[in-house]
């Protein structure tokens, strides 16, 4: 007899809470090896991971051109996951780790040691590398991971769970490990976000209607960034051909995803030198530019700004362009209409950055860089989890210390309390 889904979901959930404890007892060493087979594995399979994909491309032909770009893969893109694979591998080991150490009067000894979370459930759209990224986090810091990945990307998910499930079941670690529920129907994410019981965190990666649907429908605790509208502000003191080639980056190098640039905010005192050959080269690269009158006056060819462009993420060639009075105007808007996530100062004056890093109130701020490297890859953590824009516990690209928590371990020789 068939189960019914709500049935399938509890079975797994319960399967990944009956993982942790063995997960967590595994040393750094075993969990290394098992990681660099997982990343050759995804090698070996890569033309069936490959083949898998071409599936989903091609039922997903109707999409953006932003959608099929995160859903697409090849080889370089396999290589990628797998590089991710070995880097996390090469990372320090956050289980176990002495936070902090100190005795007592009474001579209690006490430690705060790193711990994993537990059961980490991930529910992402049309991104397969995900899979990959996450289960490699997740095992290295020893949690067991349930993902629920977009339909539409359902055979490319299958394909590189399959090829890395066969690692772990080589290792003979527990079968609730690692959990892909395959199941198309939407219920499966209601059914999966009651399971308080058995599941620590959810973690969604997606559009703002997924993270606020989770938001919504979920028992257990989230951790979420509803969307990235990401800022770079070019100051008055800004060097012009950095400001250029940095906003370039920012926009064009992958417009699809949450830390590209999706509004651009100029000192009116180099407005008139730097926006010309900016809006130009954007034009040239097909960016359709939403500007304020001065922007409009500079490019006549770019359409009038409302109030909702300056909130939207685009997740397209399309930008919000916006000339602003001072620093602290721009400092404003960004708190303001941005959703603090990722964004950045282009200047020479030490001053200006000081108060954009401090007071810009974002996951990520930079300064004289762009916001496309808000990324765990790019930030040394081998993948991430997410990029939380929460306040509370992990901020910002979540590598292997956010997918752990703390207990305190106190030793003593007999104390009672008194």
């Amino acid at each position: 007899m068939k189960k019914d889904l709500k049935t399938q979901v509890k079975e797994i959930a319960v399967g990944a809470k009956n993982a942790c404890a063995p997960l967590a007892l595994l040393s750094t060493a075993q969990k290394n090896a098992v990681l660099e087979d997982m990343a050759f594995a995804l090698l070996e399979k890569k033309e069936e991971i490959l083949k898998a994909n071409k599936i989903d491309c091609l039922a997903a032909k109707k999409e953006s051109r932003a959608f099929i770009d995160r859903l697409s893969l090849n080889k370089a893109r396999i290589e990628q996951m797998s590089d991710s694979l070995l880097q996390i591998s090469r990372l320090s080991d956050p289980v176990g780790g002495v936070i902090a150490a100190w005795n007592t009067p009474n001579g209690l000894s006490i430690r705060k040691v790193r711990v994993p979370l537990g059961v980490v459930a991930i529910i992402y759209e049309s991104r397969p590398n995900v899979t990959a990224d996450c289960i490699g986090l997740c095992f290295k810091s020893g949690n067991s991971v349930i993902l629920r990945g977009g339909s539409q990307a359902l055979n490319s998910n299958l394909a590189i769970f399959n090829a890395i499930q066969r690692v772990m079941q080589k290792h003979g670690l527990p079968e609730g490990s690692i959990n892909l529920v395959s199941s198309a129907d939407r219920k499966a994410v209601d059914h999966l976000l009651k399971l308080n019981d058995y599941i620590d965190v959810v973690i969604p990666r997606g559009g703002e209607e997924l993270i606020r649907k989770v938001v919504k429908t979920s028992t257990i605790p989230v951790i979420k960034h509803y969307k990235g509208i990401c800022h770079v502000y070019v100051d008055e003191d800004a060097d012009l051909n950095m400001a250029e080639n940095i906003c370039f980056n920012a926009k064009c190098q992958r417009p699809g995803v949450c830390n590209a640039m999706e509004s651009l905010l100029v000192h009116r005192d180099v407005a008139a030198r730097f926006l010309p050959g900016m809006l130009k080269k954007f034009k040239d690269a097909q960016v359709e530019i939403r500007g304020d009158e001065l922007t409009r006056k500079i490019a006549k060819w770019a359409r009038k700004a409302t109030e909702k462009d300056y909130r939207t993420e685009f997740s397209d060639l399309i930008l919000s362009v916006k000339v602003v009075e001072s620093l602290d105007e721009a400092i404003t808007r960004i708190n303001t209409y941005g959703s603090h996530h990722s964004d950045s100062i282009v200047t020479d004056n030490n001053s200006a950055a000081e108060q954009f890093l401090k007071q810009v109130d974002s996951a990520c701020v930079y300064l004289n860089a762009s916001t496309r490297f808000t990324d765990g890859n790019q930030f040394g953590m081998g993948a991430e989890i997410g990029i939380s824009t929460d306040k509370l516990h992990a901020r910002g690209p979540m590598g292997l210390e956010e997918l752990t928590t703390y207990k305190y371990t106190v030793y003593g020789t007999g104390q009672i309390r008194s």
